[in-house]
């Protein structure tokens, strides 16, 4: 049974490691959900194939979420990013299949790249028109992009009459993962090694810096459970990665294009896949921006007091612009992920994606009053809803159950934060 002092220096020591508890709290979630979705399914849930299509499914709303925190921190919502993602979809396959093969030749080999640029320029000034809109017209966010989600959607239709796109550039594919969507073995262990070395150089910069002005810095034995625990996080990863074997069927396709004999006995394993890196990156990208630039402090600044923001000469107009924009090449991203995973694209993409979205968010710690928010929470609440559906599918509960469930979460997740903040002051 614990005891006031014990929850005392539980806290303390959390407080020394510089952990926020709602991040643990998150954590514990997550392990609680696959735990129990492992017993239940009898062993497997918690497999090298199901984590890693989980992460897999996790990427493109992982990708969405990032940007969404800073539309609602800014106390704004988008509700188009789902239809827009389809849209955006949609109108990327129809020109690899139908346009640019014409231009630069069937099979060429900047088709993905073009595809790829064309995405996210597409995403970005859909999402400046709304952000004008909402910004200048001072139309709310809420009707702005509740239009934006009729229009995409049908705008999408228009774009191929309603039929199924495909087969998309093999290249391109390549960017939503599966068997040849990956680092490989070799690739994924040196990237691993990789980011483990720049996380711990980040820790100790970040220690440094703080060291140099002045500021109280934590233990040297916390600053090593952090480190310990980040390189651990990684490399556990791409171990699990790594030990997800290729199926016999595609062996040989696979280790032609990676240059390896094919023997008898021969056993390949698929790596990190190519979304996961591409979240990664825009974790570290967003996480950056919003910790270390001044875009990200007027983000914050506008949200948590849009009047004194602009009479502190912040233009929370052009702001506005800039969120939706960014919001926007992020959903080109996410469309470029969840188009290549399915190789196809069919009216249905994206379909309920701005809620899963939202809810990301909103799980992950983002105050729907504006001005708080982290990246990696809504990352981590992406994880978690992911988590959620693709264990309730595992154990044959019903699509319907399933919202209802979601939704139920979803709520809970919102009280929590209310109770949590009460207790705070945050």
């Amino acid at each position: 049974m614990s005891t006031p002092t014990t929850n005392r220096s539980a806290k303390t020591f959390f407080n020394k490691l510089g952990i926020d508890l709602r991040l643990l709290g998150m954590i514990g979630a997550l392990v609680i959900l696959c735990v129990m979705f492992d017993l239940i399914t009898g062993g497997r849930f918690l497999t090298p194939r199901n984590l890693f299509n989980l992460s897999v499914q996790t990427a493109s709303v992982a990708v969405m979420a990032t940007g969404m925190v800073f539309v609602i921190v800014t106390r704004n919502i988008d509700l188009s990013v789902g239809s827009m993602l389809g849209f955006i979809g949609m109108t990327v396959g129809a020109l690899q299949v139908y346009y640019f093969p014409d231009i630069v030749g069937l099979g060429h080999w900047s088709i993905w790249i073009l595809a790829s640029i064309a995405a996210i320029i597409m995403g970005a000034c859909l999402g400046a028109v709304q952000g004008w809109v909402v910004g200048y017209l001072t139309v709310p966010a809420f009707i702005v992009t509740l239009g934006g989600l009729l229009i995409y959607r049908g705008a999408m239709w228009w774009v191929t009459q309603g039929q199924t796109v495909a087969p998309l550039d093999p290249t391109f594919r390549l960017l939503g993962g599966g068997a040849d969507g990956t680092l490989g073995e070799t690739l994924s262990w040196g990237g691993g090694v990789v980011s483990s070395l720049v996380a711990v150089g980040l820790i100790l910069a970040s220690r440094r810096r703080k060291a140099n002005h002045g500021f109280t810095v934590k233990p040297m034995w916390a600053e090593g459970i952090l480190i310990a625990l980040a390189a651990g996080l990684v490399l556990g990863y791409v171990y699990i990665m790594n030990s997800y074997t290729i199926a016999k069927g595609a062996l040989p396709r696979i280790a032609e294009a990676r240059g390896i004999e094919l023997t008898e006995g021969l056993t390949l394993y698929h790596g990190v896949a190519i979304p996961v890196i591409i979240l990664l990156v825009v974790t570290i990208g967003m996480t950056l921006i919003s910790t270390r630039t001044r875009f990200g402090r007027y983000v914050y600044a506008t949200g948590g007091n849009p009047e004194a923001a602009e009479l502190s000469g912040i233009n929370t107009r052009m702001l506005t612009v800039k969120v939706f924009a960014l919001m926007g090449a992020l959903t080109g991203i996410a469309a470029i992920i969840a188009s290549a995973r399915l190789g196809a694209v069919d009216v249905g993409l994206g379909t309920l994606d701005e809620l899963r979205v939202i809810a990301a968010a909103v799980i992950g710690g983002t105050a729907l009053a504006g001005g708080f928010g982290t990246i990696y929470g809504a990352v981590i609440g992406a994880l978690i809803m992911q988590t959620l559906q693709s264990g309730m599918a595992s154990v044959g509960v019903d699509a319907p159950l399933q919202s209802i469930v979601v939704g139920l979460v979803l709520v809970f997740a919102v009280y929590i934060d209310i109770v949590y903040r009460r207790k705070t002051g945050a």
